[in-house]
């Protein structure tokens, strides 16, 4: 009777045992973020960031898994699966997601923030707040607004140190509809490639230039294929850090609190290495042989005030005022 009562108890526990097991694999949660950009990419090291952070927080329950190199297509391929579900987190593109959310092109204005810390503060204000609820309505739970930096251009045929110097040459932009607006403004011819194709377009001269921030050209080595940048700083472009509602919604509160609070830590790491990254660049792009110039940003300033104008009478147009005072105030 005693052997019996041992063997029933030892049943008994190997049976709540398992069925702990079971809740435990069951509360487990795997997440995948993709992004675009090339490890060493103050964008990669943020998602691994992220990805860190929550694993401690959540007892190793929440795993990430970090694609990067548009592993799992381009910008605008993830924004899609954002909203299907099919990606649960992306640090994406300003460009891609402005075409689900048109609000997010009034951030790409020319010459609309004069560094870094402005641009931060316009996004952590009423306007940030607002893109962010606008984003929720098409799928897209904004977790942070991550920094692309501050745009420059480059290219293989001459030094730009004036807006007519753009005249005729063909650039690639990214499928961000301001940036087509601006190059055509300054004579350009524009051509939408995708950035995980940049490099060999300008290796084998289907275009002649490019822009971008500093940390992309030289994560990317496009440095390799061209001579001149010039520092325009024409463009200032943020990287939505996103998650899918499908995801986010299926979450509990408790955990959606843990997923908040690394998206903090990992946005706040995000910007440091973003901000730390020009001078340093500047620096290292010229000991490897590239030209960099300073031109007169009057010329450029002047040649696409009326990219300004359009979006302001544009369907988004009150928005784009809306930011542009931010700005100024910021």
């Amino acid at each position: 009777m005693k052997s019996f009562s041992l063997a029933r108890r030892g049943a008994i526990a190997a049976a709540a045992l398992t069925l702990c097991g079971a809740a435990m694999a069951q509360s487990a949660i795997k997440l995948t973020l993709g992004h675009g950009a090339a490890p060493g990419n103050p964008r990669h090291e943020a998602s691994v960031k992220f990805a860190e952070v929550l694993k401690v927080k959540s007892n190793g329950r929440i795993e990430v898994t970090v694609a990067p190199s548009a592993q799992l297509g381009d910008d605008a391929a993830m924004v899609t699966a954002l909203r299907t579900g099919a990606l649960d987190i992306s640090a994406n593109s300003q460009g891609a997601v402005a075409n689900t959310v048109p609000e997010y092109a009034a951030f790409g204005m020319p010459f609309l923030f004069g560094d870094l810390a402005q641009a931060w503060r316009t996004l952590d204000g009423p306007a940030g707040k607002e893109l962010a609820a606008k984003s929720a309505e098409k799928g897209l739970v904004v977790l942070g607004y991550w920094d692309n930096g501050i745009r420059h251009m480059s290219n293989s045929k001459r030094p730009l140190l004036k807006a007519e110097d753009l005249k005729g040459l063909k650039m690639r932009t990214p499928p961000d509809t301001v940036t087509v607006d601006i190059m055509q403004s300054l004579g350009a011819e524009a051509q939408q490639i995708k950035f995980s194709e940049l490099y060999v377009a300008l290796q084998q001269g289907v275009v002649d230039g490019q822009e971008n921030p500093l940390m992309n050209i030289h994560a990317s080595k496009i440095y390799e294929v061209q001579k001149y940048i010039s520092l325009t700083g024409h463009k200032y472009e943020m990287t939505p850090f996103l998650m899918s509602k499908r995801t986010w919604d299926r979450l509990s509160e408790g955990d959606r609190k843990l997923v908040q609070e690394a998206a903090n830590e990992a946005t706040a790491l995000q910007r440091k290495l973003s901000k730390e990254s020009d001078d340093k660049l500047v620096a290292d792009l010229k000991s490897k042989g590239v030209q960099i110039d300073n031109p007169d940003k009057a010329s450029f300033q002047k040649a696409t005030a009326a990219v300004v104008t359009k979006w302001e009478g544009s369907p988004i147009g009150a928005f784009v005022k809306q930011v542009v005072a931010a700005s100024r105030a910021n």
